[in-house]
């Protein structure tokens, strides 16, 4: 009986153990982890319960794991620059944060008539407007600033720059009438400013611009490097050379990725110093000896005007200037002091009769060769106080920008033909380029060592051979994004990857509109420059479609009426007929008329001179 009771309490001893165990999984599980002090042998039943109850832990432990949370993400939106040149503008995006790297504008190409100004399109960050915390700007190239007083004028958001850009802005603001409340705020080289989650540090670089900047983005994310646009010269003409230490400091420090000047990634080797230009002048400046001379050059390039004011004043001869753009720059950079200037040197342009040739140096813009320019008037004898012919001997101080070559040929064959002397940059060292060439490019990547490369600022042809020089420096291909304008990436220490794309594009300005001139208006401008306009006048009797008067016939750009009457007789016959079948049907829609005349007129047209000139009849109900 003894044996069957001790038998008896030892069974529910261990069932109570077990049904302990098994109660207090959590408590065994520490336990387990502490360490068992039970040898293997004597923990029977309980040993058993305990590994289930640690498997079924370690099975939700497990799950617990793979809910890694994710790293912090940037994106990354391009509004334009990238396979283009100018109308620079980049949206990174972090934390409900929005942050618009430049503003720029592009002008117009052969194919966009009549067309000023081409401007990105602003639907994204109208959009996101709430998420904007800044507007900061590289430097004071109009391909970077000349689109701001548009998204002003939809956007109230604060601006920052350095002294000289800022200088510029404001000037452009008060052109077009803005009152800009939220503020423009003046940052100096190598200071930090923080933009929502984005802590934005400026790094001194080297354009062909003073007080241009490149920038460290700090973010959750990581951090961005952007070079804005730049060169690497030991001697430059304003202030001191490039920050590569900067540079070489945030490489040490770690950078996500670096998006870089792609401008002159094809051309090998160093851009020349601006010094170079100095010595160029000096030599031209004897060369001209009793002519008058006339340089045309960037507005924007204040060192440039620096370097033709310290000349003039050497040989003794006044400086005076054209084009509201050129005098609008020297404004604003006198009164910041990034330009000195002899007393004396400087006389207005309505002075220049009163001096000889050999006291006059003349500067222009018009160095692309642009239509509405300075040069390009006195070029095609357009300019109201300046003639140039024989014994002007004149100077070109800069590179055509891609898709302008040609523009500047047709002024400089129209300047010989005058009898002018012309030098322009493939003569002479008259113009270095404000772009670092590819071994300052492998430079800027081996100090900076990204994690991923985004080649901006060019052409197709451009981002892709910078590509190829981050590869040639180690860069792993996947590492390497080529974007377009409206693509998106989202960036993270994890990944690399295209999202959704965001509205971009290119806004027309013509004259006071903006966004007014589609592609549609274009296609018509085209046409009519082209093949000319048809207008087929005439007038019906609202009661019963029965034609009163005409049709007319006014041609515009097609043919020379007075030795074209025939065929214009016949255009008038077959309008006339196709008015009478239109009332003999009882055909009153004038949709249905208007389309029954162009057909036929159409026709006819094509038949006698192979040409489609744009046919618009015009009907007036009596």
């Amino acid at each position: 009986m003894i044996k069957e009771k001790n038998k008896y309490n030892k069974k529910n001893t261990s069932r109570g153990a077990a049904k302990k165990a098994s109660q207090n999984a959590g408590l065994s599980r520490n336990v387990s982890r502490r360490g068992n002090t039970k040898k293997p042998d004597d923990m029977g039943l309980e040993n058993v319960l305990l590994n289930e109850s640690e498997r079924k832990y370690r099975g939700k432990k497990n799950t617990v794991k793979q809910v890694k949370r994710e790293a912090p993400v940037i994106k990354i939106s391009f509004l334009g620059g990238l396979n283009e040149i100018g109308k620079n503008i980049t949206v990174f995006e972090c934390n409900n944060d929005i942050l618009i790297l430049d503003c720029g504008m592009a002008f117009p190409d052969g194919d966009m008539l009549g067309v000023d100004l081409v401007i990105p399109d602003f639907t994204y960050l109208e959009q996101n407007f709430d998420k904007i915390r800044g507007l900061v700007i590289t430097h004071g190239h109009e391909d970077h600033i000349g689109g701001i007083p548009f998204l002003l004028k939809k956007l109230n958001v604060p601006i920052y720059g350095t002294a000289l850009t800022i200088g510029l802005v404001e000037n452009k603001l008060k052109e077009h009438g803005i009152n800009h409340s939220t503020g423009i705020n003046v940052i100096k080289e190598n200071s930090n400013i923080k933009l929502g989650c984005f802590n934005v540090e400026f790094i001194h670089v080297n354009h062909s611009i003073p007080d241009a900047v490149g920038l460290a983005i700090h973010s959750p994310a990581g951090t961005i490097v952007h070079t804005g646009d730049f060169k690497i010269d030991f001697t430059p003409a304003y202030g001191d050379m490039i920050d590569l230490p900067k540079f070489s400091r945030l490489g040490d420090e770690g950078v996500l990725a670096l998006m870089a000047d792609s401008t002159n990634a094809s051309r090998p080797g160093f851009t020349p110093t601006e010094t170079k230009i100095s010595e160029s002048f000096d030599g031209l400046f004897r060369r001209a000896e009793k002519n008058r001379i006339i340089i045309a050059t960037f507005a924007s390039n204040i060192s440039r005007i620096q370097q033709i004011i310290n000349c003039a004043n050497k040989y003794g001869r006044k400086v005076a200037f054209s084009g509201r753009s050129m005098i609008n720059y020297l404004t604003v950079a006198r009164e910041l002091g990034y330009i000195s200037v002899p007393d004396g040197v400087i006389i207005d342009i309505d002075m220049l009769n009163k001096y000889t040739a050999e006291q006059i140096v003349l500067v222009t813009t018009g160095s692309q060769g642009e239509p509405m320019s300075a040069l390009s008037r006195m070029a095609y004898s357009d300019h109201r106080k300046v003639e140039v012919g024989v014994g002007d001997f004149i100077i070109i101080s800069a590179n055509p920008i891609p898709g302008n070559e040609r523009t500047v040929g047709h002024v400089v064959d129209e300047l010989l033909k005058r009898g002018c002397q012309v030098v322009y940059e493939s003569m002479y060292e008259v113009h270095v380029s404000g772009h670092a060439c590819s071994e300052e490019l492998k430079i800027i990547q081996s100090l900076v060592r990204p994690q991923y490369f985004i080649p901006v600022h060019g052409e197709q042809k451009h981002l892709i051979k910078h590509a190829n020089i981050a590869l040639s420096m180690g860069m792993k291909k996947e590492n390497i994004y080529i974007g377009d304008i409206g693509k998106s990436i989202e960036l993270s220490s994890d990944h690399l990857k295209e999202v959704a794309p965001v509205p971009a594009g290119k806004i027309f300005v013509d004259g006071l509109g903006v966004g007014d001139v589609g592609s549609i208006v274009l296609r018509d401008r085209k046409h009519l420059g082209q093949d000319g306009l048809i207008i087929i006048v005439a007038s019906i009797d609202s009661y019963d479609g029965r034609l009163i008067s005409g049709p007319d016939i006014v041609s515009r750009g097609f043919v020379y009426v007075r030795e074209s009457e025939s065929l214009l007789d016949e255009v008038k016959q077959l309008a006339f007929k196709a008015l009478e079948d239109c009332y003999k049907n009882e055909v009153h829609e004038w949709g249905t008329i208007k389309n029954k005349i162009k057909d036929d007129v159409s026709k006819l047209i094509t038949q006698r001179t192979r040409r489609s000139p744009m046919i618009l009849p015009i009907l007036m109900e009596v």
